[in-house]
């Protein structure tokens, strides 16, 4: 499914015709126009709100003026008026962001009634919506002709307009439902679902998908304009020849059997690139939320591996018009307060992605505490305290054995501390020879209750307790390894020698406490060192009550303004932020799965102990070097639960001429992996460019002219791909030439897609990892229409250019 811009299209969308033969006809401003339009819409429905809301106040300030009545009666009105003005008035306030996300266009239906949402209430559509095409304007005879009848766009809450028309479907109406349910193989009355994105006020941009790409349909007199994917489809289900309708129908019936699936345990998804595996999965998502509210009021989480595939997942599947409901989330921004910025070099990424790590992070955990406060100089050597009249000492030996006692507990070390605090006790109480004194067991067991309050109020205890053993934190751990010698002893018989030591030097970006830029990587660490040190219980604060609640009994009337303050603007976001960052969910969407270490599915793992799981991804697409040590991650993390397994076979994404030349890679990289079938030719033909001498400098001009070139021949966006090592590099090579170039690692391109990609030198990619030809076919597999590629000495170009990699 698409990531980034348009493809090649039917006329009348947006893009060029899917097969002809030799160039492409750009439509310009399709896009622009039909983002304008919705624009148009969502100005139209926030001068509305703004309406509602201007009325909800006049309530409030109404109802105010009713405090000079004097009567009970009166008084019970106004405050029930206030009330629900004030009920209405936050919801508006509260719904006013991202207040848009979908659109759905309908044939007419089977009857003329309306709902109460003032929204046509058949499902299924008329027998006479579609008609034959008899004349050249509708396509010929034969051709299958349609009216739009009603246009719906749904949102967070339903708007009508003065005269009761719905700009708005609230997404919870059964008006809605289509927008969720509908499929190509089960349209209904649904001809385009279009997601919105926007940001406040502002429309962003559009994605289609065409549910009955076999009509051609009109709106207002004009040919239904798609845009993104959805065209592609269209000019698919409009060809000519029966071969690619019955492609288009297997491409169909193979994603409505993963969306509709029964969420039964563990539903897995395989298929090579630009099979749909993503979009499949979110429309499953929406599928299964609105299908079983009740089960999956819980959350959904869906996981993506970088941080540029979450911000198209999250264009793609809006918040289903409720917070919390679901999660989309970069592995590098699972863990909270973490969030990945930093990159490993491949070599570190092995050693932290290894299950090997959970030993390492074990023994760091509890060595760390020999490290003692911060600040503190160290583990104190020696306790002193007095107590009846005397002065009490434990030693270093001493305090080693209650250590290692204390350790020998499976609880997480910080929850430990509670068992070493007592066994301090256990040690200074002997010490002390008081329980010989008692031979009543009920006084010696009231002297020692007494001896450990005095004891453990005692500034002298309270302060070494915190230095001997600190409440570590999951940062401190992992910046205590960046000691190289200290790690080496941690790590003994674990990791090689090299491996500590690049593991070290990496962790050295952080300081004492554990500030700094974080890896992807690192994030996985964090979250099994959270699970291994344990939060301790805080005591929960008491909320303060004003007294006057105590005297009218109308807590809830008294406070709501009070409330209403708390709970909007960034309050509110906090809080939904805060109930999304909850680490158990009803459902997880692992996408791109091949890509996860085993470190990263233990942390998945966490999130779905009671959860039915969706897993999409390519094991020829997989960046993991070891990808049996990551299956047994997999299955350790998905349990017993019985598995679904379903492949996309068909790749729409790309040309033939760009799947034939990727397919060359993926037999070095996968040998016996046929890869998907490509469902349409273009006549356009890879381009082989080659830049010679090795400054950087030449380099660099040679790929912003092949950049320019690509500008010029396609109209959507230009993705870059380089070895991970040039990222910046790419960036200072292509600066100023716009937004609709962007410069990827090669690890960065996973599930993303643009009209046109330029990958330079073959060969440094795939020499970059052990998993580095599978890293390469992502690649070449990301363009929708046109692909050049660059080669530098080390590929070998022959007379043509041709990389060695890529030749027959």
């Amino acid at each position: 499914m698409g990531a980034q811009e348009t493809v090649p299209s039917a006329p009348g969308t947006a893009g060029g015709s899917a097969g002809d033969g030799g160039g492409h006809e750009v439509h310009d401003g399709v896009r622009e126009r039909e983002i304008r339009g919705e624009q148009e819409h969502l100005d139209r429905v926030y001068r509305r709100l703004e309406e509602k809301i201007h009325e909800a106040e006049f309530l409030m300030a109404d109802a105010a003026k009713r405090a000079q009545v004097g009567t009970p009666g009166a008084l019970a009105e106004r405050d029930a008026q206030v009330f629900r003005a004030g009920v209405h008035l936050n919801r508006l306030n509260s719904e006013f962001e991202d207040f848009l996300f979908g659109r759905i266009d309908l044939l007419r239906g089977k009857d003329g009634e309306r709902g109460a949402d003032g929204a046509y209430t058949s499902v299924e559509p008329a027998d006479d919506a579609v008609r034959d095409g008899g004349d050249v304007r509708d396509g010929g005879a034969g051709t299958a002709v349609a009216d739009i009848a009603e246009t719906l766009h749904i949102g967070r809450l339903g708007v009508l307009d003065a005269d009761y028309t719905p700009l708005v479907i609230d997404w919870r109406a059964p008006a809605a439902a289509p927008f969720y349910r509908a499929t190509p193989v089960a349209p209904g009355r649904v001809v385009r679902r279009r997601v919105i994105r926007s940001r406040g006020r502002r429309v962003l941009g559009v994605e289609d998908d065409l549910l009955r790409p076999e009509l051609t349909a009109y709106l207002d007199g004009g040919e239904l304009a798609v845009v993104g994917d959805g065209a592609l489809m269209a000019a698919l289900g409009r060809s000519r020849g029966h071969t690619m309708r019955d492609i288009v129908a297997s491409i169909q019936a193979e994603q409505d059997e993963v969306i509709r699936a029964p969420a039964v345990s563990v539903t897995e998804v395989e298929g090579g690139p630009g099979t749909g595996k993503t979009a499949v999965a979110l429309h499953r998502a929406a599928y299964l939320l609105y299908q079983d509210r009740r089960r999956y009021a819980g959350g959904i989480l869906v996981v993506s591996p970088t941080p540029l595939l979450v911000s198209y997942t999250e264009g793609v599947l809006p918040s289903l018009g409720e917070e919390g409901q679901v999660a989309v989330r970069a592995l590098g921004s699972l863990v909270e307060g973490a969030e990945a910025s930093a990159h490993d070099e491949q070599a570190v990424a092995r050693v932290k992605g290894s299950s090997r790590m959970v030993r390492v992070l074990r023994r760091a955990a509890r060595g760390t505490l020999e490290l003692g406060a911060p600040g503190a100089g160290g583990v104190p050597g020696r306790l002193r305290v007095v107590a009846l009249g005397t002065r009490l000492e434990l030693d270093a030996d001493d305090l080693r054995r209650i250590r290692e006692q204390a350790l020998g507990g499976t609880a997480p070390v910080n929850l430990l501390r509670p068992r070493a605090r007592r066994l301090l006790l256990d040690a200074l109480w002997e010490r002390s020879g008081a329980g010989r004194r008692y031979t009543d067991p009920e006084l010696a067991a009231e002297a020692r209750q007494g001896f450990d309050e005095d004891v453990s109020t005692e500034t002298d205890f309270t302060g070494f307790l915190d230095a001997w053993w600190p409440e570590l934190t999951p940062r401190r751990v992992l910046a205590a390894m960046a000691d190289e010698r200290r790690l080496s002893r941690w790590a003994r018989r674990v990791l090689q020698t090299g491996e500590a030591r690049r593991l070290a030097r990496s962790l050295a970006r952080l300081d004492a406490g554990g500030s700094g830029p974080l890896s992807v990587h690192d994030v996985a660490l964090l979250d099994e060192l959270r699970v291994l040190l344990g939060t301790p219980a805080r005591p929960r604060r008491r909320r303060e009550m004003d007294p006057l609640d105590q005297l009218t009994g109308l807590e809830e009337l008294s406070t709501y303004a009070d409330r209403l303050v708390g709970r909007t603007g960034r309050a509110a976001r906090a809080e939904r932020r805060e109930e999304e960052e909850r680490t158990d969910y009803a459902h997880v969407i692992v996408d791109e799965a091949q890509d996860l270490t085993p470190m990263q599915w233990r942390m998945v793992g966490r999130r779905g102990r009671q959860a039915t799981w969706t897993v999409v991804g390519d094991p020829a697409q997989s960046s993991w070097s070891d990808q049996e040590e990551a299956a047994a991650a997999r299955d350790e993390a998905l349990g017993a639960r019985p598995r679904r397994r379903f492949e996309l076979t068909v790749n729409y994404r790309n040309p033939a001429e760009i799947a034939e030349l990727s397919a060359r890679v993926l037999a070095l990289a996968m040998p016996g992996v046929r890869p998907p079938r490509a469902v349409r030719a273009t006549g356009l033909v890879p381009r082989f460019a080659t830049v010679t001498g090795r400054p950087d400098g030449a380099v660099g001009r040679a790929v912003r002219a092949e950049a320019e070139r690509l500008l010029a021949e396609v109209e959507g966006t230009v993705g870059v791909v380089v070895a991970m090592g040039r990222r910046e590099q790419a960036r200072a090579w292509l600066a100023g030439l716009g937004d609709r170039v962007v410069p990827l690692g090669s690890l960065e391109a996973k599930g993303l897609e643009y009209d046109a990609t330029l990958v330079v030198s073959p060969a440094e990619i795939a020499d970059e990892s052990p998993a580095g030809l599978r890293v390469l076919y992502v690649a070449l597999t990301r363009a929708t229409q046109r692909l050049t590629v660059l080669s530098r000495e080390k590929d070998l170009p022959d007379a043509e250019g041709v990389p060695d990699l890529l030749r027959e």
